[in-house]
This record gives structure tokens, sequence and C-alpha cells, in this order.
């Protein structure tokens, strides 16, 4: 397990390398939205029909929700192996983007 990701756990807050966060490129905008989208509110969105078993209350529909789980997201979207999505197909260097996303701030915009 990565050192951010135990940082995380212990914490219940992102925390990232400074120069990890410094080199990031990725937002909501070009990565977080469209991977929370694709891989994540099939059963996390407010609209969603069939939650497969997902909390009610627990919704990703705006970056705010999302930062507000990212704990969460860190501990089973971005796991080695992910325990989420439940199929777990999504590619590692999307794990790595969202590790990387959610780890800093969500200052930095491409």
């Amino acid at each position: 397990m990565s050192l951010v990701l135990l940082t995380l756990l212990a914490c219940g807050q992102p925390a990232a390398d400074s120069a990890a966060c410094d080199s990031q490129v990725d937002g909501w905008a070009n990565f977080g939205e469209g991977f929370i989208r694709q891989e994540c509110q099939v059963c996390h969105a407010s609209t969603a029909v069939d939650r497969h078993g997902a909390p009610p209350d627990v919704h990703f529909d705006t970056e705010a929700e999302v930062r507000r789980h990212a704990a969460r997201i860190l501990a089973r979207a971005a796991a080695e192996p992910p325990t989420m999505p439940p199929t777990g197909a999504t590619r590692p260097e999307d794990r790595a983007r969202l590790r990387r996303w959610l780890a800093c701030d969500g200052s930095f915009t491409p």
C-alpha cells in the first residue's frame, strides 16, 4: 500500500507529496468527472435506478460530493487490487491518476 494511501486512511483526509502535486495536471474537468461518471455513477449517482447495493446517501454527482468521500474512494477504487467498481475493470493507469487527483488539493487545472 502506498504511503499516500496509508496517510490518507490514517487521517481520513487526502495527503500527497508536494512534488507529485506540483506536477499535477489532472482536474475534475479533464479527468475526475469522466472517471467518476464512467466508473462510479452507475451505482453512485443520485438518479441511479438500480444502485446495486450502494448506500442510498452516497452520491458522486459533484466534485464536492466526491471529495467528501475521497478517503473511501481511495481505499476502494484506487486500491491494488480495487474492490470498486465490483467488476474491478478499471485500468491501473486510471487508478494511479485517481490517486494523484484525489490526494492533491484540487486546485490544479490544465
